[in-house]
Parts: C-alpha cells; structure tokens; sequence
C-alpha cells in the first residue's frame, strides 16, 4: 500500500473513523505523512509479546528520507549517509494493534514516550519514531535491532554458558550509566530486571521497558504504588511509601546476583522469603572482595544506600571486560542455541522411533 504525496498529514484527514480518535494522543509523535511499508522491507519477526511482535527489518534503499520529520536528527543523519553508500541498514519495527476501544499499551507508549523525550543515551533503548500502517490497522515503532535479552543470556547458563565476573562487571556498569542519566532527569525506572536489559551486537547494554517509570520531584521523590516483581522488587516498596530514586540500585544488585547464580534472588525455596540482605551466594570464593562488597553496597538501607553514580567508582565496575568480548559471549548463545536445538530433534527422532518399534 502507498499514498500519494498529497495524502493529508492531519490524523482527521488521514486516519479513517474511530482510528483518528485512538491515535490522536500519540499525534506528536507519529511521523503523519509516513507510510511504513514504503520505508521498511523485508520484515523478518524476531520476537513475540503479549502487546506485539518485533522485526528485523531493512530501510528500503529508495525510501525518500528527506521526508521523515520525526526521527531524531544524528539518526536521520546517519540513514542518509548509509543509503548514500549504499549500506545495508536493519532496525526493529515493533508492531502494536490499534483497537478501537484503544489500548493500555497504547497509553503506556504516549507517558513513556513524553517521559524520554529528548533524553537520549547510549545505554537506554530509545523509540525513534512512530509510524501508523493502514493496512493492518497497526502502530510501527522504530528502534534500534537487538541482540537479545539479559533474561536470555541466563537462560544458557543452565546449558554451560559461563558469566566470568569481568562480563557482569560489564553489564552492570552499563545499567549504572543509564541508572545516573535517569537520575539526573529525576526518573526512576522502577522495573530493572533482567527481562529489560537487552544487548545489541556492539556489546552494549541498553535498558527498555519504561511503563513503570516515574519522573519525580527531586525534593519530593516519595511515591506510593507497587511496581516490579517480586524477585527484583526493592523490600520498601512492600512495606508503604518510598523514595522512588532509591529503589533501583537495589534492583542493579538482584540482576547482578541473578547473573552469578543464574536465578534472581529468592527464586527459590532454600533462599527463603525475600528478605533485606541477599541469600548466601552459592560459591562466594569464586568472586572478588569488590564483588561481594557491591552487592552489600546495593541491599543496604535506604538512608544508606549509595547512588548509581557512587557505585561506578567501586572497583568491581571498574574492572570490566572489553566490548568485543560481549560479542563473542553472544557468539557462544547463538553456538548453544544451536547445539541444544539439535539435540532435541535427536530426542523426539528416538521418541518417535521407539513409538514406532
């Protein structure tokens, strides 16, 4: 499907019936005059959620760039050079249903998007542009492809994938970055977890997920709503109101005690209830003094509990593996996927045989 560039860029104009009204919230935000399927070819879905689906997909070498007014100007800079020389560019399309009663996810996406505006940083996972396909009564969002999710580099760990303590010193100084640039915004993320931290191929980590943010009063930075889950879940939240820029450095501290365990805290029984201090680890002598002397720093009281920007100076942060290394370590989750996905077909092959016999 196409329009002509006379197509009217107002949603009354554009839209037809009740899809003008569902999406006349996100208006600022949609790129009006867009249709993405001239922009975005070759959709290969690479993931699947409860709100959508995610795609790889290529910029189409004669998409009229000039046209895009939404995109941030350094990625729109960037999409031109590369078509001009004639470079290959992927980027993920996330595809939301637009409903006619609308959505939750729909509302989520305008706050968070009001939230981040003009906050952009290597290590948060930003949305650069929104688009509305007609064809299927859908909304395109564009962002950056990536790799995988924290969640499912543990997953491999089950599977002989190994986390040295140099790769989590990585990715925690990666969550603390985008920790102490949310801080200066006076944000809070309040759902940092594993699930959220997703990793592209250059080795960096970006954190995602933003429909449990709350931007706050610096003076006046108490809230009062449950948020998370349990595993991550800071223990003040449980226990009435609490000061929302605190809470995520308690959260940094259960993904990293996630990512040395290969489970979150108190996932299980012998941990016990979710408590103030973390269970024992179960092999501390493999970690460094620096390594058990962050994760008391991020489980202290809150009147104690030191910052993201504190934090990057201890020296478990600071000593991290190089970028590259993360690729490789990528590498070996595609190998293992690859291995495990092998032997299962083996296994039913043998089932199937012995059905047979």
């Amino acid at each position: 499907m196409s329009f002509p560039i006379t197509t009217p860029i107002t949603p009354s104009l554009r839209y037809p019936g009740w899809l003008s009204e569902v999406v006349k919230p996100l208006e600022e935000f949609i790129d009006e005059p867009i249709d993405p399927r001239e922009y975005f070819v070759d959709l290969n879905e690479v993931a699947e959620g409860e709100n959508g689906s995610v795609y790889a997909a290529r910029i189409s070498e004669t998409a009229n760039l000039a046209r895009l007014t939404k995109l941030p100007p350094l990625i729109k800079a960037r999409d031109v050079e590369g078509q001009a020389n004639g470079k290959i560019m992927i980027v993920a399309i996330k595809t939301v249903p637009i409903l006619p009663s609308g959505s939750k996810k729909l509302e989520e996406l305008r706050k968070e998007l009001g939230l981040l505006r003009g906050a952009m940083h290597v290590n948060i996972l930003g949305m650069h542009a929104l688009y509305v396909d007609l064809l299927e009564d859908s909304l395109w969002i564009r962002m950056e492809l990536m790799e995988r999710s924290l969640a499912d580099v543990v997953v491999l760990c089950e599977e002989g994938l190994v986390l040295q303590e140099r790769i989590i010193a990585r990715f925690t100084h990666d969550m603390l970055e985008a920790l102490q640039f949310l801080a200066s915004h006076n944000i809070a993320h309040r759902d940092i977890r594993s699930d959220n931290l997703l990793l592209n191929s250059e080795g960096f980590l970006k954190l995602t997920e933003f429909s449990n943010a709350v931007k706050v009063n610096a003076n006046s930075p108490v809230v009062t709503d449950v948020v998370g889950i349990l595993y991550w879940q800071a223990p003040e939240i449980r226990a009435g109101p609490y000061n929302a820029l605190k809470i995520d450095v308690w959260s940094v501290g259960a993904t990293v005690w996630e990512l040395a365990q290969a489970a979150p805290p108190f996932f299980s029984d012998s941990d016990g209830p979710p408590g103030d201090r973390w269970p024992k680890l179960r092999k501390p002598e493999i970690y460094s003094p620096a390594f058990h002397e962050f994760l008391r720093m991020c489980s202290e009281p809150v009147s104690s509990r030191p910052d993201a920007r504190e934090l990057l100076k201890n020296s478990f942060v600071n000593n991290t593996s190089g970028r590259p290394v993360i690729g490789q370590l990528l590498q070996q989750c595609v190998a293992i996927e690859k291995l495990v996905s092998q032997r299962t077909d083996l296994e039913g092959d043998d089932e199937q045989a012995t059905l047979i016999s």
